[in-house]
């Protein structure tokens, strides 16, 4: 038995199979992603979802899913499964038998004597899927019916059912090409061998997403059901059926799809898994390298770049790769911001921290790799525009204070890491001068002068050394102020603190590093990662959950994250370390658990701040995922 495998009695069961989700994506940013058992439980998950940059800046959902019929004596068998209003139509997921990941997401159906495996995987450098069917037994003639349910649509809408859609459609080598709506690139619809496409045009309506529902969303869908395509097949034949934005050879698709599964890192530990999620987080398309902050709803992310990049790529070897990210990165920066999402015309800048992790990044690859020379013949210019610019002043009221802290914030915009707004405001403002934000700006300047000896920058970064254990350091209490603003202190038990005793530079003794590592591991350690509030703050909630405003109140006022949890290990392996070591890797190994629940085979996320801590947010997210594989090299170097 594989590492990642569901039974049968698993599989049928809905309340449990209906909370575990696949991700999988490629490098050109299609990904395609589904219940273990295919049912759509979200209007993000698609078989084919794919850009389509002449409409606009996000995906779209252009196949949501197949509904495959097995026909033997003239019975058929719809293995199938969607959900309408009171009920799930068809329910093939009765007739699955296990569920399994390795290499790739397979699945296996019995029909009486018929024993049928499906495969699925897309191609690395294409906006297309394939999905191959296998007889594995059978006892009598046999043919297999697949009806697509098109959707071309973008993944934050629905699909509804109307008179101008394009339903007209052409022949091409084995399959079909449809055009839903004259602005998408017309979808090819093909399988390796003959078949027929049967035209049987019809609208499927008020298809539920049950996750949508629950989190307050819309959740009704139309889908449009253009026919269906037929073949016979025979006991030990393979068929592969693709979809993709460009048409492809049908005779070379066995070929194609054996050469996709060899580049694939096995899911067959703990490891592996993190290292094969690492790599769906990375786009190259047009000549930019991205890190897509997580799956199946974010885009890129300035801060979410700078913080996952050494993990998913550093932490890997890769380090090619991190420095085209940085690159590409690079061409975004304006005065002496990064882009807080998206980039060049579709940008929002408000991030206050983003160019400051910018700086530890480039500090993680000299540290992977030994090579200062790069970072000071490529980055140097960059790094000395963003201290000149937070030191004079630039957007959102960034500016650095007479005792050398920086001070952000307008009212109305969160420009922290913790971001989340409600029509109320942000819900955690942190205007003034957030602890980690101080923290960052320490350890940039510091860093600014080891690369370049800059006796200015040296004096800069004591003073600000200086006013910050006057202003943020409570000897009674033995922790950091969340924010300091015009002598007003905000001593809530936050894991921003934790920052000033990971990062490389840090402005803290021993004994205070202690001291903060003490209180976070009483206080906001769990399991999960670190709670985002003290439970003991009356602002604590326990649960995330509900509609938007509900969950955004809860996002940093308790919710666990992972990835604050690297730099608690950081700091931790720094003050204790080989005798922190079995605490350090108990926490790892403590995620083994992880693989087989809501995105299956990576990181959620969040997770909930109260026991069981439950997963939440987005299934699979890069900087959990990265900060995981950070430490296990952190752990492997002590």
């Amino acid at each position: 038995m594989s590492y990642i495998h569901f039974d049968k009695t698993q599989l049928i069961n809905l309340n449990y199979s209906l909370e575990r989700e696949t991700i999988r994506t490629n490098r050109s940013g299609t990904y395609t992603s589904t219940t273990i058992i295919g049912c759509n439980t979200r209007k993000y998950h698609g078989l084919l979802v794919v850009p389509q940059p002449q409409i606009d800046a996000q995906n779209h959902v252009m196949l949501s899913t197949v509904h495959e019929t097995v026909i033997q004596h003239g019975a058929s068998f719809n293995l199938g499964i969607s959900k309408f209003p009171g009920n799930y139509s068809p329910r093939g997921h009765k007739y699955l038998e296990d569920f399994d990941s390795e290499p790739i997401p397979k699945l296996t159906y019995r029909v009486g004597g018929v024993l049928l495996q499906k495969e699925l995987i897309l191609d690395t450098n294409r906006d297309r899927v394939m999905i191959r069917y296998t007889l594995l037994d059978a006892h009598s003639p046999t043919k297999i019916r697949i009806a697509p349910f098109l959707a071309f649509r973008g993944y934050h809408n629905l699909s509804k059912a109307n008179n101008f859609i394009n339903k007209k459609f052409e022949p091409v080598p084995d399959g079909a090409k449809f055009q839903l709506y004259e602005a998408y690139d017309p979808l090819y619809l093909q399988l390796s061998k003959e078949n027929e496409f049967v035209p049987a045009p019809d609208w499927y309506y008020n298809i539920e997403y049950i996750q949508e529902r629950d989190r307050g969303y819309e959740y009704q869908e139309d889908l449009y059901v253009p026919g269906y395509f037929e073949f016979d097949i025979k006991k030990g034949e393979s068929v592969i059926f693709s979809a993709g934005l460009t048409e492809a050879d049908p005779s070379t698709r066995q070929n194609a799809f054996e050469k996709e599964i060899a580049r694939r890192i096995p899911r067959n530990n703990f490891e592996n898994c993190l290292k094969n999620s690492a790599t769906q987080f990375i786009r190259l398309r047009n000549g930019d390298t991205r890190i897509i902050a997580g799956y199946p709803w974010f885009g890129w992310w300035g801060r979410d770049t700078f913080i996952a990049a050494p993990g998913l790529t550093l932490a890997t070897g890769d380090t090619e790769t991190f420095l085209n990210i940085m690159d590409t990165m690079s061409r975004d920066l304006k005065g002496p911001l990064f882009p807080n999402i998206g980039s060049g015309s579709m940008t929002n800048m408000n991030s206050i921290d983003a160019p400051l992790w910018f700086f530890w990044s480039l500090q993680q690859y000299i540290y992977f790799t030994g090579d200062k020379k790069t970072i000071q013949t490529r980055y140097l210019d960059k790094l000395k525009g963003i201290i000149d610019g937070y030191r004079t002043g630039t957007d959102f009221n960034i500016h650095m204070l007479e005792n050398g802290l920086i001070y952000g914030g307008q009212e109305g915009i969160a420009l922290t890491w913790m971001d989340a707004v409600t029509p109320d405001g942000p819900v955690t403002p942190r205007m003034g001068c957030p602890v980690e934000i101080q923290a960052l700006w320490y350890n940039a300047l510091c860093f600014y002068h080891e690369l370049t000896g800059d006796t200015e920058i040296e004096a800069l970064a004591s003073k600000v050394k200086d006013s910050f254990l006057n202003e943020f350091y409570d000897e009674d209490k033995g922790y950091l102020a969340d924010v300091v603003n015009a002598g007003q202190k905000d001593w809530s038990i936050r894991p921003n603190m934790v920052f000033a005793t990971s990062l490389p530079y840090t402005m803290l003794s021993e004994n205070q590093i202690d001291e903060i590592l003490e209180i976070t591991k009483s206080k906001l350690l769990t399991n999960r990662g670190l709670r985002t509030l003290s439970p003991e703050d009356p602002a604590y909630k326990g649960y995330y959950f509900g509609n938007q405003i509900s969950r955004d109140n809860a996002y940093h006022n308790g919710t666990v994250w992972v990835w604050p949890l690297g730099h608690f290990v950081e700091a931790y392996i720094k003050l204790h370390g080989k005798s922190g070591a079995n605490f350090i890797k108990k926490i790892i190994q403590g995620f083994d658990g992880v693989m087989t629940q809501y995105g299956v085979g990576t990181v959620a996320e969040i997770y909930d701040g109260d026991a069981p801590h439950r997963p939440k947010g987005s299934i699979s997210q890069a900087w959990s995922v990265a900060e995981l594989l950070r430490m296990m090299e952190l752990v492997k170097r002590i």
